[in-house]
């Protein structure tokens, strides 16, 4: 999603819309969201290798490599964290305040930039799955395929692979997205009714509370749900959202954004590769990890969000990965699987496996860039178009190609 400058179509219907900080796109938040991407597609080409048990190294539990290659699921939390912010953003750029939201215009929203993708992908594994591509068969252990479309369309695929095991990895990413929009499901009812009252941050503090349990002991040994239950990633969709309201009501003078700023990456890098250069193990069982590094990815949003922080052209790539990351996360593992299995075609040389990381970024990215290009946002304004009432564009902004971010 772009965060642009934006005028309210009706100022009179938004009297606080105009006070608050007009933002354009966010660079600081599109680096973290291609980062993210990034440490998902590595983690999933190694996860191929070791599948395989092809050893391509020595030990890839040595902190330089793990911290490559084994960071998908701390990616997640950062679009989780990213997400939230963005979503909150939006909906106070375009209502003023939360308790204005217009359920009606957020779902339609929602369903403009979420349904094209997740359909087409639907369709698309479907047909892959009666076709017999081993990859994509949904076995009957796990319910079949009329059981993984209905865990799709129904935000439950984690509840699914948490209870029956896991699905194809092209189906399995979509845990993911069940976490998420099951919270955007209530968060435009929850905003509306107890946001005046401001008890709304009371209920996301206490999402970010329940988090570390839902990691933990709510998940009672079963290491699918310990990953993909619903309250084990909102707590970073929460404090994103919390993120978004703060950056609204507070200006952070120069110096406190730098420290803020410098606490937050310290904190991300602590999690990403200090974790393995230094064995904590409390931090890790408690569930805290992930906590720490939504709370220092937030940290970050807050410096990108009030310095509108440019990055350099060395980052155009990443910036653009971030920018497609939603097409990049539901179409990365067919590139995964095509290109594995060249590899193993040729003999799976050991030489070449820096090639095969470095080949699946490259075309995975190109792939969600076109597919987003060519497709989804397309769609996703084409739908926009059409749901408008009258002259009245959804959510009462003048650009309704305004969106909001999605693994």
């Amino acid at each position: 999603m772009a965060l642009r400058t934006l005028a309210p179509a009706d100022p009179s219907s938004s009297p606080t819309l105009s006070s608050r900080p007009n933002w354009k796109r966010l660079d600081g938040v599109d680096v973290l969201r291609g980062l993210a991407i990034l440490f998902v597609v590595l983690n999933h080409v190694h996860m191929r290798l070791a599948i395989a048990h092809i050893r391509y190294v020595a030990d890839t539990s040595k902190p330089l490599i793990a911290s490559l290659v084994w960071n998908g699921q701390f990616g997640v939390q950062i679009f989780f964290a990213v997400s939230g912010f963005l979503i909150t953003s939006t909906a106070l750029r375009r209502w003023g305040i939360l308790s204005n939201v217009r359920l009606r215009d957020f779902y339609l929203l929602r369903v403009a930039r979420i349904a094209p993708m997740l359909l087409a992908l639907l369709a698309v594994m479907a047909v892959l799955h009666y076709a017999n591509v081993s990859p994509f068969v949904v076995s009957e252990k796990t319910g079949g395929i009329g059981r993984a479309l209905l865990a799709a369309l129904t935000l439950h695929v984690n509840m699914l692979q948490a209870q029956r095991g896991w699905l194809p990895a092209n189906w399995g990413v979509l845990w993911s997205l069940s976490v998420e929009e099951m919270f955007y499901l209530f968060f435009p009812l929850a905003a509306r009714f107890f946001s005046r009252s401001n008890f709304f941050p009371s209920i996301l503090l206490c999402f970010v509370a329940l988090g570390p349990f839902a990691r933990t002991i709510f998940a009672r040994g079963n290491d699918i749900w310990a990953e993909q239950s619903y309250l084990g990633g909102m707590d970073a969709i929460a404090l994103g959202c919390l993120t978004a309201l703060l950056v609204c009501r507070v200006h952070f003078s120069r110096t406190a954004l730098r420290a803020v700023a410098m606490t937050g990456a310290t904190l991300i890098l602590s999690i990403l590769v200090g974790l393995r250069l230094t064995y904590v193990p409390p931090i890790a069982k408690s569930g805290l990890d992930m906590t720490v590094i939504a709370l220092g990815t937030c940290m970050v949003i807050i410096a990108a969000a009030q310095t509108q922080w440019k990055g350099p052209r060395l980052l155009a790539p990443l910036l653009r990965l971030g920018q497609c990351s939603y097409e990049v996360y539901l179409t990365h593992m067919f590139v995964v699987f095509a290109l594995f299995a060249v590899f193993l075609k040729c003999g799976n040389p050991i030489w070449s496996v820096p090639l095969l990381f470095v080949a699946t970024v490259i075309v995975a990215a190109g792939v969600g860039d076109i597919v987003a290009r060519f497709f989804s946002e397309p769609l996703n304004r084409i739908l926009r178009e059409r749901w408008r009432d009258g002259r009245r564009q959804l959510g009462s902004v003048s650009d309704s190609r305004v969106g909001s971010v999605e693994l």
